[in-house]
């Protein structure tokens, strides 16, 4: 996350830092890189024969890092989704895996900022909310064409949204007049549609979470991305994820979660096969931005940290 387009501000940068332990000459991949703030830290702390892939499926974020560190022979630049990141490092040459992963979910502050991409509800622009503009259905292509049922249900899933019902009613009602192809007019009927107001919050923050995770299958692809940085990392590795809602930290914390335990059937028993031990030791508790930081960056307000190192 970011404070703008121009100054970039990673969220939790000291955090991260401390919870990957750099090594001077590891591995690492940073999967999310959107601006490369965290990755432009982790390169400091690495000497020359340190590595750092960096991943993003956004081509603008992309074209920033290679802008920014082609030259540098530390570095590999992929785009592509974290979620297939095995792949993703097979080919770029990281077949002995990582030291670190570290995956900063979400939309990054330069989408977010530029209305053009159709993530903020706060400017208005083509209604698109693709990380990846390369393929997929753009949210006006869904929003157009899904059913009413449908779209309640994932305002409801994804967005936590108690109006889902009333708010896919009035979309429905709405692109019968004329296609809904803007983020400005898809807020205004939102706002319409949603009595009252949570203080601080614009009565479409909610919805706009929730087609956007919904077009960019990201719980789909953590949950594939958690799996294969499992995978990917050497003994003593460390997972990062900074996450920015309930849905994303809810699957990282139980994902840790689930890999800490013994497997049940083999619990207290002698000779404990590799396969039923824990993969995975959670290093202290979630961490959340100062409030000097979130004075600094309101974005890092909802950020939460939550790291894992690999047992074996």
């Amino acid at each position: 996350m970011a404070a703008g387009t121009d100054t970039h501000v990673p969220v939790l940068l000291g955090e991260v830092l401390e919870a990957l332990a750099i090594r001077k000459d590891g591995r690492y991949l940073d999967g999310t890189f959107g601006r490369g703030g965290h990755a432009a830290a982790i390169l400091e702390s690495l000497h020359g024969d340190g590595r750092l892939l960096m991943i993003d499926r956004d081509s603008a974020a992309v074209a920033a890092a290679r802008a920014r560190f082609t030259g540098d022979p530390r570095v590999r630049i992929e785009q592509g989704n974290f979620a297939d990141m095995c792949a993703i490092a097979k080919r770029a040459g990281f077949d002995d895996g990582f030291d670190g992963i570290l995956l900063d979910l979400g939309v990054s502050s330069p989408q977010l900022d530029q209305a053009d991409r159709g993530f903020s509800f706060l400017a208005d622009g083509p209604l698109d909310m693709r990380m990846d503009t390369r393929a997929g259905l753009t949210a006006a292509d869904w929003i157009n064409e899904a059913s009413e049922r449908e779209i309640a249900d994932v305002l409801w899933r994804f967005g936590e949204e108690r109006r889902s019902r009333r708010i896919a009613r009035a979309v429905v009602a709405a692109r019968e007049l004329e296609p809904i192809t803007s983020t400005g007019r898809l807020a205004e009927l939102i706002a319409a549609a949603v009595p009252g107001r949570e203080p601080g919050k614009h009565p479409a923050t909610r919805s706009f979470q929730a087609i956007r995770i919904f077009i960019n299958q990201e719980l789909e692809a953590l949950d594939r991305g958690l799996e294969a940085a499992l995978s990917l990392l050497r003994p003593d590795g460390r997972l990062c994820v900074i996450s920015f809602h309930s849905l994303e930290d809810r699957r990282a914390k139980r994902f840790i979660r689930r890999h800490s335990l013994e497997d049940e059937a083999w619990r207290g028993l002698p000779d404990m096969p590799a396969s039923a031990r824990p993969d995975l030791r959670p290093i202290g508790k979630a961490r959340r931005a100062t409030a000097a930081e979130v004075a600094a960056n309101p974005r890092s307000r909802s950020a939460v940290l939550r790291v894992a190192e690999r047992l074996h």
